[in-house]
């Protein structure tokens, strides 16, 4: 969020049980419209197949948004 802050395009990755979290914390930085990638929670307990699944659509997400930018 500080880089986003300083002009540079930045997002964030969280799982679901974190972005409320991440919503707010980014209010209070002062970035209230920093994008986030919110991917399936939990990733603890996720299998490889899971994991796999989970960093895939992380990166979609991130290239949708930074490209955007």
């Amino acid at each position: 969020m500080i880089a986003e802050r300083n002009g540079v395009p930045a997002m964030s990755v969280m799982t679901s049980a974190f972005a409320d979290a991440a919503e707010l914390m980014a209010r209070v930085q002062g970035v209230p419209l920093h994008p986030f990638a919110v991917i399936e929670h939990p990733i603890a307990s996720a299998d490889d197949v899971g994991i796999n699944a989970r960093a895939q659509e992380a990166v979609e997400k991130a290239v949708e948004v930074l490209v955007s930018r």
